[in-house]
């Protein structure tokens, strides 16, 4: 982008902030400075919505200020309000509750918003910067498909990735493939000693899906040979480390990291099939990548880091050769970074990744999308980095979230007892399929686009309930609620973008006017106040999401919008309004309700169908 189109850009921006609520931060710093003769700074200002039960839209808490003002806190109030609206033109009345200043600003004062502001080009756009941020997310074995809590997790990285380019952030999508280690070797062997030369082809099974049945059968037999070891009269813990599988599985990881011919090839041709498998999955779900990483090649990397780290004494090697770093003073423990055969661990190849990720894109902040029961490891890579005084290790942040359950409970790969996510995905299209059905929404459509609309329902309802949960929270996934049409639901803002959609071919039909001014306009309703003023909020809440990396706040914030904007319908008559003039605003107003929706489900990675 040019650098004088990023200046026209950036004064826009700051002639936005100059919006209503920009006029009522400077009209109180003035109230304080001539009534109680005190200096305040505009970020001491916090202007929040109106309790519903009251009359206004913005309420200023005056108790943190009292000790300025010295006087009681509804006197304090009135005084402040009073003087709002006898200074300021967009102050029409105001009320004070105790020590809550509730202001009502006047209709000129919405509608000027929503012609200069909200119907601009410039709205809802934010100034770029000169950052790069790489976001890592999905990174999947290769010794399995992928599940619902891979889900979440891809979901959640694409979104945050969209949210922080819309922030003005050069974004890289980044995907790091385990794609080496003890656990694909696990797999491996399994396919070794009973897959019997087995394809996708030849079993009808995705690559992924076969990769991942060889692994569950890899803990079958490990599992029933320390049931005989253990029986025979060895303690647990020892047969767990003696059973010949465990044993066979990690002399294969020593024979590849030895580039072995045989168990190379073995390993490329596994890992092909599920690749294969990969990009299926991901291209239905609707993700997308900018950057493969795979571990197999960043391990080296690592292994020259932990040789760095020797040198520099921040490692140490004990007797055994394995190489360790101590981080008890910081507050953690030791540190294994390279086992005593030479083979490398996880934190290993994390630090050869890390270092790539800088050298290909100089990032200044690398997001690592990866469940909260990583979070240890990531303050150890982290600090790490920092201690071997590399320029990127402060801009490392790791992006934890809450695991997903279902009402049977936790799941565990190993044991095949996963929600899988092709599975899961295929079930919600059915389950989107029958609900619509039962509604009769299916009326007009073709069966190809009736199968689009189930597509674009069934992914919506399944992307809108994992993303519209805090990322930090631990969540219950609800299938059946997540496609219900009413509710904090994908459907439900859905259903609201595909009637506006129908209210705007009809108006097309009818051949009314989409203007931009609306000089006629005397009186609005307060339901389309409510409209504006959660349009108004596009870009704060944008912003928001942006600063907290989190989904969650957008599509609460669309849900509010399409909430509001069905009170809207309810309540006023569009089509059967003979004021030519509210009608073309109410038309206006809608329309633009709908591309803010759109807008905002796209960065959740949502599709929102003109027709239902």
């Amino acid at each position: 982008m040019q650098y004088w189109y990023k200046i026209i850009i950036f004064a826009i921006q700051i002639s936005l902030e100059m919006e209503i609520a920009g006029k009522l931060r400077e009209g109180i710093i003035q109230a304080f400075k001539e009534i109680f003769g005190a200096e305040i700074e505009l970020g001491q200002i916090n202007l929040q919505p109106t309790n519903p039960e009251f009359e206004g839209s913005h309420t200023f808490v005056v108790f943190p200020f009292l000790k300025l003002t010295k006087k009681s806190p509804e006197e304090s109030a009135k005084l402040l309000g009073q003087y709002l609206k006898d200074h300021l033109d967009e102050v029409q009345d105001f009320n004070a509750v105790k020590g809550f200043l509730n202001l009502v600003i006047n209709e000129s004062s919405w509608l000027k918003l929503f012609e200069e502001h909200i119907l601009s080009d410039a709205f809802g756009v934010i100034a770029p910067k000169n950052q790069t941020i790489m976001v890592e997310y999905s990174s999947p074995n290769t010794n399995k498909p992928l599940h619902l809590g891979h889900l979440r997790n891809n979901f959640l990285g694409y979104s945050v990735a969209e949210i922080l380019k819309a922030n003005g952030y050069k974004v890289v999508k980044a995907n790091l493939i385990n794609d080496r280690g003890i656990h694909i070797c696990k797999s491996m062997l399994a396919y070794q000693k009973y897959g019997n030369e087995e394809t996708p082809q030849s079993s009808g099974l995705k690559g992924d899906h076969l990769i991942g049945k060889y692994y569950v059968l890899f803990d079958k037999e490990y599992k029933k040979q320390i049931n005989e070891l253990v029986a025979g009269g060895m303690e647990e813990e020892k047969a767990k480390a003696e059973a010949t599988m465990l044993k066979e599985a990690q002399e294969l990881l020593l024979k590849w990291e030895e580039g072995d011919t045989e168990v190379v090839a073995l390993w490329e041709k596994l890992n092909g099939w599920v690749y294969d498998g990969f990009e299926h999955t991901y291209k239905v779900i609707g993700v997308n990548f900018d950057q493969f990483y795979y571990e197999s090649k960043t391990y080296l990397l690592g292994k020259d880091l932990v040789e760095e780290g020797l040198n520099k004494g921040v490692f140490y090697k004990k007797e055994n050769g394995s190489v360790w770093i101590d981080l008890r003073l910081d507050g953690l423990d030791e540190k294994l970074l390279l086992r005593s055969d030479g083979t490398s661990v996880y934190m290993t190849q994390d630090l050869g990744t890390a270092d790539l990720k800088y050298q290909d894109y100089k990032v200044d902040k690398s997001i690592y999308v990866v469940g909260n029961e990583q979070d240890y490891h990531f303050k150890v890579l982290q600090l790490i980095l920092q201690k071997l005084g590399k320029p990127y290790a402060d801009g490392i942040y790791h992006l934890s979230y809450g695991m997903v359950d279902l009402p049977s409970g936790k799941m565990k790969s190993r044991e095949g007892t996963v929600v899988d996510a092709d599975q899961l995905v295929e079930e919600m299209l059915e389950t989107a399929e029958n609900q619509t059905r039962e509604l009769g929404k299916v009326e007009g459509f073709t069966e190809e686009q009736l199968k689009e609309l189930f597509k674009t329902l069934g992914l919506g309802a399944l992307k809108f309930f994992l993303l519209k949960v805090d990322p930090k929270k631990r969540m219950l996934f609800n299938p059946q609620e997540s496609i219900e049409f009413q509710g904090n639901t994908g459907p439900f803002v859905q259903y609201t973008y595909a009637r506006i959609a129908s209210i705007k071919r009809r108006a097309e039909g009818l051949g009314i006017e989409f203007k931009s001014k609306f000089d006629g306009l005397e009186v609005l309703e307060p339901a389309e106040i409510a409209l504006i003023g959660l349009l108004n909020d596009y870009t704060k809440k944008l912003k928001e999401a942006g600063d907290l990396y989190s989904p969650a706040i957008l599509a609460q914030y669309v849900f509010d919008l399409a909430k509001e904007y069905n009170r809207f319908y309810a309540e006023l008559s569009i089509f059967g309004e003979e004021d030519k003039e509210k009608l073309s605003f109410r038309i206006v107003l809608s329309v633009t309700v709908a591309q803010t929706i759109k807008r905002t489900m796209a960065l959740l990675g949502i599709e929102v169908p003109e027709r239902m």
